[in-house]
């Protein structure tokens, strides 16, 4: 190896140069993709990861309501905060496939009814308690009451029965699931000494951070739990993350060295950051989507012709070109995209309609007063400018949108689940059945559209139970026709997570779970310098 390309070899593994400007410096050395590829994984497995100092992200996402209480888990910081403190039965990696963190083992009977997770031994809490079979149950029981609010109440639903002996756990199912063990990675379900029945916004975990400061809507400081079982990860000595949720001051922040990474970075700008030395853009394809939810129950939404009026109003290819800058593709008003295993893409796109728009809208018989449509800006990065946009597309269709800009704090408690017709955003689930389950089966407390449909739920349960994947995507399909035709959701794009960091972070890995490496970037990440 010469030594121009070994001195940005190590410097591309240390983190201190984008992958992109490794490969265009390696071509023009003229190294193959493949061998530059070859050397830079080889260089970082040699260079690994650096521990201690103060890792900080800035993000937006962050009200001053939030609660440490998993179960309550609604926008990006506390989704954060939480897979920094808690630790699931399981974990999904950037590559889809289980990770194994308090279950050590996972396996179930012939036709997945039946289902048994081995718990580590010796696995520590913050408090010093050890990690038991019965603090698993107790925790997923808490989750099955309605009183939790949970998130996950529509995945644990199905479970019938749950019992713990020794280090095993067993659950049985109403019928057959084959992905239970990828709901159990859900990020609501942190397991809790006995549950966290008694003070579940405690956040005592058996995470890789202890929670030193918890002030919502400002910061979040940690540090590292010294007796965590996995020593792979938790680099840092401490990690903090800054509620920023201005885009210029979030980015700046992330400019002057304040922070090491952001989410959220706005595509407008992105051109422009990717200039900036020592920042570098990642940015990645996955199942996150941007929406207008309406409530199925609740005039004028609860007649068909005025959602589908709505639905058929919205230029979705505008969107992704001014909101996203490109950066996503159009939705189908449906939660799931090629990014999902069994996707059917026959199923044909909505387009934008005006004119059959306004024959919906006629037939809908609304009364022509104005349709209120509340946005924040922090509903999602352009959210104010995608309503508009929205607003203008469903004027030419003679439909009435009024847009009511909401302040960003408190949006996520008082507005999304409780208004009729709001913007919002979803990060995708890593299978179809976790989406479906947690936002459209009827009893989902997360069920944000109010959707109910007997069929639909009858296709889920019948779904998960399904072994044979050619009659199961044919069943996913049923179900995305049904909520496309007869459903609240109108979606016009899925997005790309769009983040930036600084060179000197370490470990970074592009994950399309969810935004800053599934929440998890604060504890696999570290300081190369």
């Amino acid at each position: 190896m010469n030594e121009e390309l070994h001195y940005i070899v190590k410097r591309a593994a240390k983190g201190l140069m984008s992958r992109r400007e490794f490969m265009g410096r390696a071509t023009a050395l003229g190294v193959s993709a493949v061998m530059a590829n070859a050397l830079l994984a080889s260089a970082a497995r040699a260079e690994g990861p650096v521990k201690g100092g103060v890792l900080r992200a800035g993000m937006a996402g962050g009200e001053s309501t939030n609660s440490l209480d998993p179960a309550l888990a609604a926008s990006e910081v506390p989704f954060m905060v939480n897979m920094t403190w808690g630790e699931m039965l399981v974990d999904v990696t950037a590559k889809g496939e289980l990770d194994m963190r308090l279950a050590e083992e996972v396996s179930s009977n012939a036709d997945a009814t039946e289902w048994k997770f081995k718990i580590r031994k010796g696995v520590e809490y913050h408090n010093g308690k050890t990690v038991t079979a019965e603090d698993v149950i107790a925790t997923l029981k808490r989750h099955t009451d309605e009183k939790s609010q949970s998130g996950a109440l529509g995945i644990v639903q199905g479970i019938s029965e749950m019992s713990a002996e020794g280090d095993m756990v067993t659950l049985k199912l109403a019928s057959g699931n084959a992905d239970l063990p990828f709901l159990m990675g859900d990020y609501h379900l942190i397991i809790q000494p006995d549950g966290g029945v008694a003070n579940p916004a405690e956040a005592i975990g058996a995470g890789p951070y202890k929670v030193v400061a918890n002030e919502p809507g400002v910061r979040h400081t940690f540090e590292r739990h010294a007796n965590y079982w996995d020593s792979s990860i938790a680099h840092a000595d401490q990690v903090e993350i800054l509620v920023i949720n201005d885009n210029t001051a979030r980015t700046a922040a992330l400019q002057a060295g304040q922070v090491h990474m952001i989410n959220r970075v706005d595509p407008k700008i992105v051109e422009l950051l990717k200039g900036v030395p020592g920042v570098s853009v990642e940015a990645v394809a996955g199942r996150g989507h941007y929406v207008f939810i309406m409530h199925c129950d609740k005039a004028p939404f609860d007649n068909k012709n005025m959602r589908m009026a709505l639905k058929l109003a919205i230029n979705r290819e505008e969107m992704v070109e001014k909101i996203l800058g490109g950066l996503g593709t159009v939705g189908n008003d449906f939660p799931i995209n090629a990014a999902y295993p069994l996707f059917d893409d026959a199923i044909p796109q909505r387009t934008y309609d005006p004119a059959k728009a306004a024959e919906h809208y006629k037939a809908s018989g609304h009364d022509g007063s104005p349709i209120v449509l509340r946005t924040a800006p922090g509903a999602f990065p352009g959210a104010v400018e995608a309503a508009q946009l929205f607003q203008q597309s469903a004027a030419a269709a003679g439909i009435p949108l009024e847009v009511k800009v909401e302040p960003d704090d408190g949006y996520w408690s008082d507005v999304w689940n409780v208004q009729p017709f709001c913007a919002s955003y979803w990060g995708g689930r890593p299978v179809q059945d976790q989406m479906y389950s947690t936002a459209y089966l009827s009893t989902a407390d997360w069920n944000d559209t109010k959707f109910k449909n007997e069929e639909f739920d009858a296709l889920l349960l019948k779904a998960r139970a399904e072994l044979d994947a050619t009659a199961r995507k044919e069943e996913y399909s049923k179900m995305a026709n049904i909520l496309r035709d007869e459903g609240g959701l109108i979606l016009p794009m899925f997005n790309d997570f769009v983040e930036a960091k600084r060179a000197e972070v370490g470990g970074w890995e592009a994950d399309p779970n969810g935004e800053l490496m599934n929440g998890r970037a604060l504890v696999k990440c570290w300081l190369t310098a």
